[in-house]
């Protein structure tokens, strides 16, 4: 299953757990506490938690396609409810 993952400087990684797994609970499944989170899409998952100060980004999908357009999805996301703070999302791909 393809994967890719992502670390998120940001002096308030909880913050933004709480901000984007809030968002998406209104439509998707969205579990999270203070240090993670998990985003069920119908293409696909996302796991959120704190790293060292970072925001860390896990996320798979059955395809290329769907991995690719959740990404987009996340970051998007992300750098709106971040402000100032996130200007771009960096995605290193891996495997599963």
């Amino acid at each position: 299953m393809p994967f890719m993952n992502a670390q998120v400087s940001t002096a308030n990684p909880s913050r933004l757990i709480n901000r984007l797994c809030k968002h998406f609970s209104h439509k998707i499944e969205a579990v999270w506490s203070e240090t993670n989170g998990l985003l069920t899409f119908s293409i696909g998952e996302c796991r959120l938690s704190t790293l060292n100060g970072a925001l860390s980004l896990e996320c798979q999908s059955p395809t290329a396609d769907e991995l690719d357009e959740l990404g987009q999805v996340v970051a998007s996301h992300l750098i709106r409810f971040a402000g100032d703070e996130v200007a771009e999302v960096q995605w290193n791909p891996a495997t599963a």
